[in-house]
């Protein structure tokens, strides 16, 4: 699912749906240590054993090495994949930092939606709606607005669980209003999902980021993409008057 919710406050109705998206090499047990055994005679059948172990010891003294340093690999991979870059749209009067690599998708409902290749339900996306209120705290808190942001996806038939996780409120371009959120969705629609998401009003209008992210337990969201994805998040704002 692209944008999960798309909000709407001028008829005191946040949240309205307008569209929907988005081994290692070696076993981690080691070899057994292999017993040398004395014998008062040589024993020819102990050497081929002896040999063996001494391969089995080669593997295992590779296979810790490996497992010290390939955890690092897919956070290498993942940072040249998700680069960041500055994507400014004047004419709605936002800016946030996007994933260079992910690619511009047109998406009904959506002001703007970046999409990782191949994997459509990992998106950044924008949507700007306009409203009557001049800013976001007119409608209520953080809080108030992460309430009904969750009640709208529970509402969804898709959703099997959602759960608000953090909540947070922070100054934007010219002591903007930002609220930002992150929650959890796991839906019938691609599983567990991570979401980050922040709102703000601006010039009459309200500016909806959503963030969506696979988050599965068989491959959890890695710190570094969770790391990428939170700039993103804190980068979204109103667009500075040239």
């Amino acid at each position: 699912m692209a944008l999960q919710t798309c909000y709407s406050l001028s008829h005191i109705n946040l949240f309205k749906p307008t569209f929907s998206s988005p081994t290692t090499l070696f076993s981690n047990s080691l070899p057994k240590p292999f017993v040398y055994q004395r014998f008062s005679e040589p024993q020819r059948e102990t050497l081929p054993s002896i040999c063996l172990s001494k391969r089995e010891l080669g593997l295992s003294a590779l296979s810790l090495f490996l497992h010290g340093f390939l955890p690092n690999l897919p956070s290498a991979i993942s940072a040249e994949k998700l680069e960041l870059e500055r994507y400014t749209d004047s004419k709605e009067g936002f800016t946030l930092l996007r994933p260079s690599s992910w690619i511009k998708v047109d998406k009904a409902g959506a002001t703007v939606l970046f999409e990782e290749e191949n994997k459509g339900s990992n998106n950044v996306g924008v949507v700007v709606n306009p409203v009557r209120l001049k800013t976001l705290g007119e409608f209520g808190s953080p809080q108030f607005v992460a309430d009904k942001l969750i009640q709208a996806e529970r509402r969804k038939e898709s959703t099997k669980e959602a759960e608000v996780i953090g909540v947070t409120e922070r100054l934007g371009q010219g002591g903007l209003q930002v609220y930002e959120f992150e929650y959890k969705v796991d839906s019938t629609r691609g599983g567990m999902k991570k979401i980050f998401s922040a709102a703000f009003v601006a010039s009459k209008k309200l500016y909806i980021l959503n963030i969506s992210h696979s988050d599965k337990p068989e491959s959890p969201l890695d710190t570094h993409t969770r790391s990428v994805l939170e700039q993103v998040l804190h980068s979204f704002d109103s667009a500075p008057v040239i």
